[in-house]
C-alpha cells in the first residue's frame, strides 16, 4: 500500500513538475534528487557509526599478529 501511494505521489509532483517549466521544475527537480542522496549518505555514516560501536574491538595482540601476517605475506611476493 505504501509503494501504491509512492507511486501515486510521484506522478502527482512529476506532473507538477512538467507543468512548471523546463527551468523551474529541473532546479526543483534536482534539489530533491540531491537532498535524497544527501539524507541516504548521512543514513549510511549514521549506520556505519552504530555498527563500529557494537563490533568487537580487537586487541593489540591480534592486531599485531595479523599486520605480521600481512607483512610476510607481502615481503614472500
Amino acid at each position: 500500500m505504501y509503494l501504491l501511494l509512492s507511486i501515486v505521489l510521484s506522478t502527482i509532483l512529476g506532473f507538477a513538475l512538467l507543468t512548471m517549466g523546463p527551468l523551474i521544475g529541473g532546479v526543483i527537480a534536482f534539489g530533491i534528487v540531491v537532498g535524497c542522496i544527501f539524507r541516504g549518505l548521512y543514513l549510511l555514516n549514521d549506520l556505519h557509526k552504530s555498527i563500529l560501536s557494537i563490533s568487537p574491538k580487537k586487541d593489540k595482540v591480534q592486531q599485531a599478529y595479523e599486520n605480521y601476517l600481512k607483512e610476510r605475506d607481502k615481503d614472500s611476493n
